[in-house]
């Protein structure tokens, strides 16, 4: 397969790079710090068409293809150092907009797409739970139908946008073995924000937990069929955070490596730079090694969900290989950095705590071997 850009691609990732130098990287660190998230950056991005990048044409988005945002997601990380950001986006795109855009009906589409698609509505996603992350299938929050409503009561945590967000995608058991997808609106006196979470990285993203106290929505607000969510909208979900949204990971990773190149040539012991070291060249090319391994895992898998060729194989390995060796590569930069990498004022401390949640969030690196494995085995 040939992964190489078109010249339209070149140009679109050149002049999305070009923004998130000028307009996020100022202020990242700042950002980090307080954990802030600036309504001002998510403006601007919006003012340049990329907050509804997946969706189609004719509900305002971009109709970009799935390598689009995956080039898209790539250069706003390695050009804007700010990986909470990149976790609002892509949660805004993959979790928040797209399900709607896929599984929603024409009335659903018409209603929330706009406003997703032109930033002036963020999107969200609620379906972990504080008994259930990694078991998708052990939900506690139930919605019972009462008339032509359905009501929603239980407890969400981990909640990407959730603070932010106008529109929220929850994920409730609406039978014994069923759960159901339900748009809610966050306005809605039942669904409640709680406390917001104090994360170790990607710290300008608002993670929140929520509450959802006999929040009443109409049936119209059912996304998908009753009782089919779980394997349908939530593993679509899934399939796009393995495929698109981790492709931040890399654009963090080759930021890291350019920081690392130019700290090596530019820091001098023993005389000379310590890029002539053998020990910190070797580590600059692991790290190299590390990136393009990610960079055609992702690639591969997202080109694959474009032309609508099974990937799951290749999603979970895209998404292990990511959350893995950035993680490696940041620790790896900090080595190279010495001293000053421990310090906060140098990117690379930054970058391992942004790192960290790739191995987390989306599945684990725990369940993508699992996935790997059953596909593999089968039935044993």
């Amino acid at each position: 397969m040939d992964f190489s850009l078109t010249d339209e691609q070149k140009a679109f990732r050149a002049s999305v790079y070009d923004w998130s130098v000028a307009t996020l990287a100022p202020g990242a660190a700042d950002r980090d710090k307080e954990g802030h998230w600036d309504p001002e950056v998510w403006k601007s991005l919006a003012a340049q068409g990329l907050a509804g990048l997946p969706v189609g044409e004719e509900y305002g988005g971009g109709g970009a293809s799935v390598m689009d945002c995956v080039i898209a997601n790539e250069a706003i990380a390695e050009g804007g150092h700010d990986g909470g950001f990149n976790l609002s986006l892509g949660a805004h795109w993959v979790i928040g907009a797209v399900p709607i855009w896929l599984h929603g009906t024409e009335e659903q589409k018409q209603r929330w797409l706009p406003a997703l698609c032109d930033g002036s509505m963020i999107g969200a996603w609620a379906s972990t739970e504080p008994e259930a992350g990694s078991d998708a299938a052990g939900l506690q929050t139930r919605a019972v139908r009462d008339g032509d409503d359905w009501v929603i009561n239980g407890n969400k945590i981990f909640i990407t946008n959730g603070p932010i967000a106008g529109v929220c995608n929850v994920l409730a058991r609406t039978s014994e073995k069923g759960a159901t997808a339900f748009i809610v609106d966050t306005t809605n006196p039942g669904f409640q924000v709680g406390r917001e979470l104090d994360k170790m990285g990607c710290r300008s993203s608002p993670t929140a937990e929520i509450a959802l106290v006999d929040c009443r929505v109409p049936a119209d607000c059912v996304l998908g069929e009753v009782d089919q969510a779980l394997w349908r909208v939530a593993f679509e979900c899934f399939d796009w955070e393995r495929t698109v949204m981790i492709a931040s990971g890399i654009g963090g990773m080759q930021s890291t490596l350019n920081t690392c190149i130019s700290y090596a040539k530019d820091r001098k012991q023993f005389g000379r730079p310590i890029a002539s070291f053998q020990a910190i060249a070797h580590k600059l090319a692991e790290m190299k090694i590390r990136l393009e391994a990610c960079r055609t895992a992702v690639y591969r898998a997202a080109y694959l969900k474009q032309t609508g060729v099974e990937h799951q194989m290749e999603a979970s390995i895209a998404k292990y290989l990511v959350g893995e060796y950035s993680v490696a590569n940041a620790l790896d930069a900090i080595q190279i950095h010495g001293g000053y990498g421990y310090l906060r004022d140098f990117g690379v401390e930054r970058a391992l705590r942004d790192a960290k949640l790739g191995s987390i969030g989306g599945g684990t690196s725990e369940i993508q071997k699992l996935i790997i494995s059953r596909l593999l085995l089968g039935d044993v």
